[in-house]
């Protein structure tokens, strides 16, 4: 009976070797794995630090504006109710007669001082940010002006302001109050707003 043995001796010489699990790894590209993900994480927190500063600048101006907003419009309410006064004092020279005022040298003197009064009341509301609004043969704009009552009038363009019952004031550039006004109707229709030009540095995003 044939010996198996020496068959399987030759199939254990003959058999390779298993390949180990352990493979080596160059320490070369271990070193430039290691960079390039050192430089991604640099590039990330970079990115991030450039983002958070930008942050950190807009935030520094939103605050800047709104302090200065805060600062002139804080006097809105008190200059609104100071316009009243005004108001009385440009009544009070419009209710008398200019002969009346021309044939008495008291009653002249007296509408001077109210007069004195209400240009220097309006030099201080100026001082502090408010101008006066002079609407008349201006166009209609609503976010200035309040219309009152339309004119028939077919010598000037439809929307122009043909009379100012109360005058309007600005602070800032926002409307303070409204200017009260006629305005015309049934003439020719307005010229289309054209778009100012661009000054040459326009497109440069400003401080």
């Amino acid at each position: 009976m044939p010996d198996d043995k020496p068959d399987e001796m030759d199939e254990e010489i003959g058999a390779k070797p298993e390949p180990s699990d352990k493979v080596s790894t160059d320490p070369g590209i271990e070193a430039r794995g290691e960079i390039e993900a050192m430089m991604a994480e640099n590039a990330d927190m970079r990115d991030r630090l450039l983002r958070t500063m930008a942050d950190m600048e807009n935030l520094r101006k939103r605050t800047e504006r709104e302090k200065s907003d805060t600062a002139r419009y804080a006097i809105s309410s008190f200059a609104r109710d100071v316009l009243t006064v005004g108001d009385n004092l440009r009544r009070t020279v419009e209710h008398v007669p200019p002969d009346a005022a021309a044939q008495d040298p008291a009653l002249k003197s007296f509408l001077d001082g109210v007069e004195l009064t209400e240009r220097e009341l309006l030099n201080v509301l100026e001082r502090h940010g408010v101008t006066r609004i002079d609407p008349l043969g201006a166009r209609f704009d609503p976010n200035f002006h309040q219309a009152m009552y339309e004119v028939e009038k077919n010598d000037v363009p439809e929307g122009t302001v043909v009379d100012v019952m109360q005058g309007g004031y600005t602070i800032g550039e926002r409307c303070l109050r409204p200017a009260l006004v006629a305005v015309a109707k049934g003439g020719p229709k307005p010229a289309p707003v054209q778009d100012a030009p661009k000054a040459a540095n326009d497109d440069f995003p400003s401080d």
